[in-house]
C-alpha cells in the first residue's frame, strides 16, 4: 500500500521526499518504540538528520541554509510523522521560529543567529504560549520594557519546543498598551538561553509525542540589546500571524503522515488475521471502515497539498492553512480511533505502533492553535 505517493507533490519536492522517506525508514522507525518508551531527547537522530541536510534547511542558502520551499518541508513532514510524530516533531522544531528572523530581521542579527541554526551548529525554539493562555496572542502577559539600550523581559512561557536544548529562542511579548489596537502591543525578540534570567526547566512527561521535548520558561529580568527585537516594535503579531500560516501547513502534514501510519497498521492486522473461520478483511464492516478511512486520507491529503500552494502564492493564507490544519489533524484522530477497533484487544498493548499513533494524534489538533480556533479562522477568513 503507498499511501504517500508523489502525485500530489510538486517536481521540486520529489527528491527530499526521496531522501526524507529513506532517512525515516534508516533512522526514525527503528528507533521510535525505544525512544517513546524511554522519553528520552532523540540527539543521535537529530545529528543524523543534520548530516543528512533534512534539519532546518528552511533557511535561504545566503545564510547557510538550502532555501526549502514550503512543499519541500511539507514533503519531508510526511514522511518523518507517517515513521514517528515524537522524533519528528524534534527534527522539525531544530529551526521553529527562525523564519520569523530571516523575514523581518536585520543583518547583523541573522549572521549572529540565524546561520548557526541553517549551519547546525545550534538549534532554536520559539516562544509564544503562556500557561493561562494558549492561542489567544493578543492575550499574553510576559512584558519587554524598554531600559535604556536594553530589553527587560519579564513573564512565563509554556509548552516551548528546545526551551531547554536550543541556544536561543524567540519570545514573544507585550511592549505596548493600547486597548484600541490590542494586536499591535507585542513584539519580538532574540534571547539566548544562557541570557541571566532567562530559566527552563521541562515539562513533565506527556502521553504522547515523548521523544520531543517541551519547556516551561520562567524570564525574570531577562535582559536583551535593544538590537535583538526582530523587525519593529509593536509588529510581532501580525508577524506570527503570517509565519503560522506556513507552519499550519506543515501540521496539516503531521496530520497526513500520522494518517497513512494508523491506515497502514489497520490494513496489515485485518489481512493477517482470521476470525469466525474467516479472514478479518473479508467482513464487510471491516471493509468499509478501511474505506471510509482511505476517502478522509485522501480528502484530507488533497486539501493539504492544495492549502500549500495557495499559502505560498500568499492567496487567501489564512482560510487555506486553517482549513488543512484542522482537516488533516481531525482525519488523523479519526483514522487513529477506527485503527484502534480494527485491531480489537491487541490496539491497548504499548508494543503496538498502533497505540503509539493514537495517542500522538491527541497532540496537533492543539498545536499551532487548537482546532476550534482553525474553524473560527476558517469562518472569519472566506474569501468572500
Amino acid at each position: 500500500m503507498e499511501l504517500l505517493d508523489e502525485r500530489p507533490v510538486p517536481e521540486e519536492a520529489h527528491d527530499v521526499k526521496r531522501q526524507a522517506r529513506e532517512f525515516a525508514a534508516e533512522h526514525i522507525a527503528p528507533n521510535a518504540q525505544a525512544y517513546f518508551e524511554s522519553g528520552e531527547y532523540p540527539t543521535e537522530v537529530l545529528e543524523a538528520g543534520m548530516d543528512a541536510g533534512l534539519v532546518a534547511q528552511d533557511i535561504g542558502e545566503e545564510y547557510g541554509g538550502k532555501g526549502f520551499s514550503l512543499e519541500q518541508v511539507l514533503a519531508i513532514a510526511e514522511e518523518f510523522y507517517r515513521a514517528d510524530a515524537g522524533i519528528a516533531l524534534t527534527l522539525q522544531l531544530a529551526s521553529f521560529g527562525a523564519e520569523i528572523l530571516e523575514e523581518h530581521g536585520d543583518e547583523e542579527l541573522k549572521e549572529e543567529f540565524l546561520r548557526p541554526v541553517a549551519e547546525n551548529e545550534q538549534i532554536t525554539g520559539l516562544a509564544v504560549s503562556e500557561p493561562e493562555t494558549g492561542s489567544d496572542l493578543a492575550g499574553m502577559a510576559t512584558t519587554a520594557e524598554k531600559d535604556g539600550d536594553e530589553y527587560v523581559l519579564n513573564g512565563e512561557k509554556y509548552w516551548i519546543g528546545n526551551g531547554v536544548e536550543a541556544d536561543w529562542v524567540t519570545v514573544y511579548a507585550k511592549t505596548g498598551d493600547d486597548e484600541n489596537n490590542r494586536y499591535g502591543n507585542y513584539s519580538l525578540f532574540v534571547v539566548p538561553t544562557d541570557t541571566d534570567g532567562y530559566n527552563a526547566e521541562h515539562i513533565p512527561e506527556k502521553m504522547a509525542f515523548r521523544a520531543s521535548k517541551q519547556a516551561h520558561l520562567t524570564l525574570e529580568d531577562c535582559r536583551v540589546p535593544e538590537d535583538h527585537l526582530i523587525g519593529v516594535e509593536g509588529a510581532g503579531f501580525y508577524m506570527l500571524a503570517d509565519f503560522f500560516n506556513h507552519g499550519r501547513v506543515i501540521v496539516g502534514g503531521h496530520g497526513i503522515g500520522m494518517a497513512a501510519a494508523a491506515i497502514e497498521e489497520a490494513w496489515e492486522f485485518v489481512h493477517d488475521r482470521e476470525a469466525f473461520g474467516r479472514s478479518v478483511d473479508e467482513f464487510q464492516a471491516v471493509q468499509h471502515k478501511l474505506a471510509d478511512m482511505r476517502t478522509e486520507f485522501e480528502a484530507a491529503r488533497a486539501l493539504t497539498w492544495r492549502a500549500a500552494d495557495q499559502v505560498a502564492g500568499s492567496d487567501d493564507a489564512g482560510f487555506w492553512a486553517a482549513m488543512a490544519k484542522l482537516k488533516a489533524t481531525e482525519t488523523a484522530n479519526d483514522c487513529a480511533q477506527k485503527a484502534m477497533q480494527l485491531h480489537g484487544g491487541r490496539s491497548v498493548l504499548t508494543e503496538r505502533r498502533v497505540a503509539r499513533v493514537y495517542r500522538d494524534v491527541r497532540v496537533p489538533v492543539i498545536y499551532e492553535g487548537a482546532n476550534d480556533i482553525q474553524r473560527n479562522l476558517v469562518y472569519n477568513q472566506a474569501p468572500k
